[in-house]
């Protein structure tokens, strides 16, 4: 049991670096309960126009809303870059979409970043990861799985992204939205991580299994 135990932390703590550098029970999501990503499960309204839809990440409330003229039809919470690495604010676009794709430098080459829209540059996008209730990446925004799973579906490349301080929908649908923190979640093993099941799960919006 202690072998494992210490298995187990080891390979959390490999995890967690790759983590920061890269960019039981069900866990309640109300406002007033931390959840994670994997319990989060955000309505969403498929737009009538796609050559509308619009992206808006709000840093200050960590807060991202998928918009059609002024309706909100996806809004999560996101993790964006800390102050070291923040994640560049004004108006951008989605130039790469990829299902499944894999972090392709050190450290942490073949680490799953599932669900990745790059935006800014080859090296910033929105994908699948660990969401904290503060800033925690490297520059990316992480979402929740199946905010990330419903978002691939109705951005296209060429879908404008919005990164400021405030967005108009932070004191509105934001302040509804539950406080999610992955913090107290067990990283997997990186054998787990680097197999193609962890897509497949992903595919599905199970939590990991190893």
């Amino acid at each position: 049991m202690k072998s494992l135990t210490k298995i187990l932390a080891g390979a959390a703590a490999a995890a967690g670096v790759v983590f920061l550098s890269s960019c039981g029970s069900t866990p309640s999501t109300t406002s007033n309960s931390p959840g994670t990503a994997f319990s989060f499960d955000p309505p969403v309204t498929q737009p009538t126009n796609r050559s509308a839809v619009k992206i808006a990440i709000s840093t200050s409330a960590q807060k991202m809303y998928i918009v059609e003229g002024d309706k909100v039809l996806l809004a999560s919470p996101v993790a964006v870059g800390k102050a070291s690495s923040p994640t560049p604010k004004g108006t951008h676009r989605i130039t790469s979409k990829t299902k499944h794709r894999r972090r392709q430098s050190q450290p942490g080459a073949g680490y799953p970043m599932t669900y990745w829209m790059s935006f800014y540059s080859p090296a910033y996008g929105m994908h699948w990861g660990f969401v904290k209730p503060y800033p925690c990446t490297a520059g990316c925004v992480r979402m929740p799985l199946n905010t990330a799973r419903k978002a691939f579906d109705i951005v296209s490349v060429g879908t404008p992204v919005n990164v400021s301080s405030t967005q108009p929908w932070d004191t509105t649908v934001g302040a509804k939205l539950p406080r999610l923190d992955d913090s107290p979640l067990p990283n997997p093993p990186m054998s787990y991580m680097k197999s193609s099941k962890v897509f497949t799960d992903a595919d599905q919006g199970k939590m990991w299994t190893f």
